[in-house]
């Protein structure tokens, strides 16, 4: 009571207008209260009952409990799958070495080969479907020569061979945007960008005024932006608008047959050329970091480049790398932030952050052979060899799996014993006039594995390639499940 009382003479001394300010306040309260009870009344109407409420706060804390389980069984998996793998090879005819390939689906894998096929096979039945290859416009002045424009347009060419002569060239990349329903890859020019609607596989529009050598490699930036490495030492950005896409519809629509734009880069940029022999600075992998929009390049003069590639690509920085030969391959680890990089005998993992002398590299045990496709999946680092070799290093442990047939703690007379290695099948080889020559007196050669892909499960394995020398025609491909 003498608590009120003094309230009362507190609020009694008080100015008028102080007064009337705090009743102010305590309306501007009640009506903070009621505002909110409202909201809250509109929430509760919003969902379904008071069940529902409980219900989900129940259940989110499974739901990230199953989700941590299904992300732990993944991993467990993943570290042991390769030991129990098994080869089922596939025939492909009289087509040159694999080159590229990516997963469309659960049975369908779409590849590309040094004769400048692009084809999909299907690991069920063993069938070859060959995709007609996106040209050039006729005359490099009939489109826009602007840069982002959109081009004349052009019709779908049934045919599937090239109209260039490409020996010694071929598709070296094939990449989809991260939703999965455009894909890029080279077109019937190797010095050109063509790009496909999935999942029909209809023509888009083909970049057609940027390189002035072979495109190496592709990586999406987003949905619509893809950025290609070329050999002649530059990256492209270029840009599938909605203005590009409707444009191909409606002259598809118009035309009754399939037919394609041509588009000119939104940005061209060169590799920097000051470290070393300008010559030798030739783009050959890109890898994508999603989570800081950054993208890492490997040239072939033993340099990483980082570069931020958002609306344009702006040069972060450039290292030199620890094994500087034969750097043919890149890939980003997005759970683990590195970047690896394959060489001549060595897989070398670089985070852009650390300083260089922090580069971790670990040896291939197949001196000479050069690594030629790395991949992450989850935990596990695949590593595919020009011996025909696939190895498996695990970054958490920091070792290669060992083999479950060897002995466990066994004695090891050489560093690379009881290591688990996968070897490709025969493949397909033609005795042509330069294998008569050179090589008859060889029995046979392994194939190697230019490219590999996990699918989405992560249980089944495509293998491909052919045989390393470059003078040899052959392939191989392999579903490894």
């Amino acid at each position: 009571m003498a608590r009120k009382t003094v309230s009362r003479k507190r609020k009694a001394g008080e100015p008028k207008d102080q007064q009337q300010l705090g009743w102010c306040q305590s309306a501007h309260k009640r009506s903070r209260v009621s505002s909110s009870s409202r909201h809250a009344q509109q929430w509760w109407r919003s969902r379904c009952s008071v069940v529902c409420a409980l219900r989900g706060r129940e259940f989110r804390p499974q739901q990230q409990h199953e989700w941590r389980l299904q992300r732990s069984l993944r991993g467990f998996a993943a570290g042991r799958l390769p030991g129990i793998l098994k080869e089922r090879e596939f025939s492909l005819g009289r087509l040159n070495k694999v080159f590229a390939s990516q997963w469309l689906n659960h049975r369908q894998v779409v590849c590309g080969t040094k004769c400048n096929t692009l084809f999909v096979a299907d690991v069920l039945t063993g069938q070859i479907t060959r995709i007609p290859m996106l040209r050039d416009r006729e005359c490099r002045g009939g489109g826009s020569g602007q840069t982002g424009g959109v081009g004349l347009g052009s019709h779908f060419h049934p045919a599937g061979g090239s109209g260039l002569d490409q020996q010694g060239c071929g598709i070296h990349a094939i990449e989809l945007n991260p939703s999965g329903t455009l894909l890029a890859t080279g077109g019937d020019n190797p010095n050109s960008l063509a790009v496909y609607r999935l999942p029909t596989l209809d023509p888009v529009c083909v970049g057609d005024d940027g390189h002035n050598d072979w495109i190496f490699s592709i990586a999406w930036i987003s949905d619509s932006m893809a950025v290609s490495g070329s050999r002649d030492g530059s990256m492209g950005l270029w840009e599938v608008s909605e203005e590009v896409l409707s444009h191909t519809e409606r002259s598809q629509s118009e035309e009754g047959m399939p037919c394609y734009s041509h588009i000119s880069h939104r940005a061209l940029k060169d590799i920097p050329k000051e470290y070393t022999n300008p010559y030798n600075c030739k783009v050959r992998a890109l890898a994508f970091n999603n989570n800081h929009k950054e993208l890492g390049a490997v040239s072939l003069d033993g340099y990483f480049h980082l570069w931020k590639a958002e609306h344009n690509l702006c040069k972060l920085l450039s290292t030199k790398l620890p094994h500087c030969k034969e750097n043919v391959c890149l890939a980003y680890g997005q759970d683990w932030s590195v970047y690896a990089v394959g060489s001549q005998a060595h897989v070398s993992f670089l985070d852009p952050r650390q300083p260089t002398h922090n580069i971790k590299s670990v040896s291939s045990r197949e001196r000479g052979s050069g690594i030629r496709s790395v991949s992450f999946y989850e935990h596990i680092v695949t590593v595919g060899t020009g011996q025909g070799s696939l190895l498996f290093y695990d970054i958490r442990a920091q070792r290669f799996l060992e083999d479950p047939l060897s002995p466990a703690g066994g004695y090891r007379q050489r560093p690379g014993e009881g290591v688990l290695k996968l070897s490709t099948g025969k493949g397909w080889l033609s005795h042509d006039e330069t294998w008569r020559s050179y090589f008859s007196d060889i029995n046979s050669f392994p194939n190697a594995v230019y490219t590999h892909c996990y699918d989405d499960s992560g249980t089944k394995l495509f293998v491909a390639g052919g045989p390393l020398c470059s003078g040899l025609h052959g392939n191989y491909a392999g579903l490894w499940s």
